[in-house]
């Protein structure tokens, strides 16, 4: 299976070769910020599966703590993937093309959600981070 993704203006896009996993909503105010939305939806990938199809050069790095980033594009905007130590460690949902094929399986940080979003009742949530498995 190959997943594509692609940013707002459609300049930057990407290819996975391979399956995405562990995906997750981030509910903390600095996820909130970071995506512009209640929340974040991301999902892990693995980086030897990850290539840049075109456009990587209007990439630009925000590096959020030691080794921890997020990269977006410079035109439009939009945060397209998350890197850890100069790897690509996982893509935001949102700018995934089509089905791929992967559900929220947990809502982290909701302890800290902002006051007027509203959880559904059956979802996966924790106060905090999720527990290591």
């Amino acid at each position: 299976m190959q997943i594509q993704g692609e940013c707002f203006c459609g300049q930057i896009s990407y290819a996975i070769t391979g399956s995405l996993r562990d995906a997750r909503s981030c509910h903390c105010s600095r996820c909130r910020k970071a995506f512009s939305s209640q929340a974040s939806a991301y999902a892990l990938v693995e980086p030897k599966q990850f290539e840049w199809l075109s456009g990587q050069e209007l990439l630009t790095l925000y590096q959020s703590q030691q080794g921890f980033g997020l990269q977006f594009c410079k035109v439009c905007g939009s945060t397209l993937c998350g890197v850890f130590n100069g790897q690509i460690h996982g893509v935001t949902l949102g700018c995934v093309n089509g089905d791929p094929k992967i559900e929220i399986g947990q809502h982290i940080f909701v302890g800290s959600k902002a006051t007027w979003e509203v959880m559904p009742e059956h979802v996966v949530k924790y106060h905090e981070a999720a527990p290591k498995s």
